[in-house]
């Protein structure tokens, strides 16, 4: 199992199904530390993987890496820059990737103070 393209699957399913890996982890059942364990050397039981998998709505094998998932489809017309943002995103490297997620987490941190007021 290769643990970079494991925890990196698991950033990209999440950023699509617009939740935190760590909230998809917990409401998955595998536990809020289950990545950071992964990525610390840790390798994951089979029944935990296949939770987390349920839980994102993919196989095993897609969320391992070992099966080539499509391209998920996402709103076509006007919204076609969110096609170009999650072809990227899925392009990045595992370090990147989460720099990349940090920033989107900003962004929408500041977008919601500002519509509160």
């Amino acid at each position: 199992m290769d643990k970079e393209i494991f925890v990196q699957n698991v950033k990209i399913l999440c950023l699509k199904k617009g939740i935190k890996p760590t909230n998809a982890c917990k409401e998955s059942g595998v536990g809020g530390s289950f990545l950071s364990d992964i990525v610390r050397g840790q390798t994951p039981s089979v029944a935990k993987v296949q939770m987390l998998a349920q839980y994102l709505g993919v196989t095993t094998s897609e969320l391992l890496g070992e099966e080539k998932r499509p391209t998920p489809e996402i709103e076509s017309g006007p919204d076609e820059r969110r096609r170009m943002i999650y072809e990227r995103l899925s392009k990045l490297s595992p370090e990147n990737l989460e720099l990349a997620i940090g920033q989107l987490d900003v962004l929408l941190n500041l977008q919601e103070k500002r519509e509160k007021g």
